[in-house]
């Protein structure tokens, strides 16, 4: 009675079971029923002491030479490749007033140091420089073609000009009437770039913004474009935007192919267009020069079909061809965070064979191929040369312009992408070390 009152009469809690007092069949000890209050015996309550149990030391690290470590050289990896405790580093550094964890760089030089001093068997560390590691597995992906695997393949082709020269009205007519036969619905969503079917043959179409993408692609190491098409209204004639794609497709040395736009309306004046581009000295065919020059008018279709005809033409020349049976390399054209499918990519194959299930890297992201789209929305299970498709199931947003690969494995994505993140990270580091105050105005004025 008197230990129901010290409980409350609740029920309490024995052998890990909620019970009232003076319950049947529960206990076999002494006071079956009653819950064992604190500070009564231990052998009662059926606890006992764990035995102390020694730590095992880990066994070094065997090996013969000194131990590879990738630059940039964090504390982590300097630990894990000599197989001491991080904690006697970092322990080094607070002696000597610095605060440090385990993703500190550490400097080339002082790396080497702290290794010899700490590397139980005196053999120090070789720093190789992450780019060459990268390369290293690329070139392993990227196998040479031998002449019998080339395949003919698809030109890819840009579209650039001045605004309001009608560059995007083009592109959409082209696309509205030149899909893919037997292709329900048509263009059932727009991913950047598609491939439309001629009776010529196919052709690949980027559905950039104009000459800036253009060159920020370029900036990346990205040649995605066998052919750039120049707009020119036949009533504006060349403007200041007309001479940059110029500019930018000469240095890209690219086969350019003037469509001369808005021809149907009747302001329009091609003798005069044409005489300006030769004071650009872009000499096209009948004034001097072999440039292919075809009027078109993006509203009623006249000399669509000319000009498609002319960019086959020019890619026969070009003899454009790929290998189809390699691993998968290509550009991406771009890539956002859509909120039901994560990370969605639309990628240029431009070597080799795309499946469902591939790893690829590209930049600091990388995935398996989760799901593979084509421009129609289609769903595919592979995709060829000057193909553009549409990808989910990367960790990342890439960047436009990034090259991809397809890897054997997912660990080797990981350690490449891994180290391009730490890189971009330290570069951004970098120019934030450098904002002083004589300097924090303009960079404040630039949006840095």
């Amino acid at each position: 009675e008197e230990e129901k009152r010290s409980t409350g009469g609740v029920p309490v809690r024995r052998g890990g079971v909620r019970v009232a007092p003076g319950m049947k069949g529960f206990s076999s000890g002494p006071r079956r029923g009653v819950a064992l209050l604190r500070g009564d015996d231990d052998r009662q309550r059926g606890y006992r002491r764990p035995k102390h149990r020694p730590m095992v030391q880990k066994p070094l690290i065997v090996r013969q030479g000194p131990a590879d470590v990738t630059s940039p050289v964090t504390i982590k990896a300097l630990c894990e490749s000599l197989g001491i405790k991080a904690s006697d580093l970092i322990k080094k550094f607070f002696e000597q007033g610095k605060l440090v964890n385990l993703n500190t760089i550490l400097p080339d030089n002082d790396a080497e140091i702290y290794a010899l001093e700490f590397d139980p068997l005196k053999q120090g560390i070789v720093i190789k420089k992450a780019r060459d590691v990268e390369e290293e597995l690329l070139r392993k992906a990227e196998v040479p073609d031998k002449p019998d695997d080339l395949k003919p393949r698809a030109p890819v082709v840009t579209i650039m000009g001045h605004v309001d020269h009608g560059k995007t009205s083009l592109l959409d007519y082209i696309r509205n009437t030149k899909v893919a036969a037997g292709e329900a619905g048509g263009i059932t969503q727009h991913i950047g770039a598609y491939k439309v079917q001629h009776s010529k043959g196919e052709i690949a179409f980027l559905d950039t913004p104009g000459h800036k993408a253009f060159t920020e692609m370029r900036a990346r190491g990205a040649n995605v474009t066998d052919v750039v098409v120049l707009v020119v209204a036949a009533n504006d004639g060349v403007m200041p935007q007309t001479e940059e794609a110029i500019s930018h497709a000469r240095q890209a040395g690219k086969k350019i192919v003037v469509a001369m736009n808005k021809i149907d309306l009747p302001d329009a004046d091609p003798n005069r267009v044409k005489g300006q581009l030769a004071a650009k000295e872009l000499f096209v065919e009948g004034y001097g020069g072999e440039v292919g020059c075809v009027e078109v008018s993006a509203k009623t279709g006249q000399g669509v079909d000319d000009l498609l005809d002319r960019i086959l033409l020019e890619s026969e020349v070009l003899e454009l061809k790929a290998n189809p049976e390699k691993l998968a390399v290509g550009t991406v054209v771009e890539a956002h965070k859509d909120q039901g499918r994560g990370i969605v990519c639309t990628l240029l194959v431009q070597e080799g064979t795309l499946h469902q299930g591939d790893v690829i890297i590209a930049g600091h992201a990388y995935g398996s191929v989760r799901q593979l789209f084509a421009d129609t929305g289609k769903s595919l299970d592979q995709s060829g040369p000057s193909t553009p498709v549409l990808v989910t199931g990367l960790n990342d947003v890439p960047l436009s312009g990034e090259r991809f690969h397809v890897l054997d494995s997912i660990k080797q994505a990981a350690e490449i992408a891994d180290q391009r993140a730490m890189r971009m990270r330290q570069e951004g580091l970098i120019k934030r070390a450098h904002v002083t105050l004589e300097n924090l105005s303009d960079l404040l004025a630039q949006g840095a």
